[in-house]
């Protein structure tokens, strides 16, 4: 399957202009196509469901230290990667290796900011 055969929401309105100057997307989308088989309607509530979820895990994680921490940044890894939000399952699993660096959580915030942007965008 070619990204021009895919006819997802993520590809049928790609915006995303205003998610910053990443290097690459915060979401890749030909990964969410293949995991909602490229069904626009679940696609839509996948990544609703995920912009909800990384955001409460944000809250919680501040909130959280030692093995909360780390159990909390585990589950949104795995959420993170089965939407393709690659940039957030990395900063995810370094909270994991490190939960005591306060710098990360703080990472994590920025990049579920970023994430949410670029679901807004796409989904106009």
């Amino acid at each position: 399957m070619t990204l021009s055969t895919v006819r997802g929401v993520a590809f049928s309105m790609p915006g995303g202009e205003s998610s910053g100057r990443a290097r690459r997307r915060p979401i890749d989308l030909a990964r969410l196509a293949r995991q909602t088989m490229e069904d626009p309607a679940l696609e839509r509530e996948v990544l609703a469901l995920f912009a909800q979820q990384s955001a409460a895990a944000c809250e919680a994680l501040r909130l959280a230290d030692g093995e909360e921490r780390r159990r909390l940044a585990h589950g949104l890894k795995g959420s993170a990667l089965a939407v393709g939000a690659m940039p957030i399952a990395d900063c995810a699993e370094a909270i994991e290796a490190a939960p005591g660096d306060a710098a990360l959580p703080r990472r994590l915030e920025r990049l579920v900011d970023e994430v949410r942007d670029f679901i807004a965008a796409i989904s106009r």
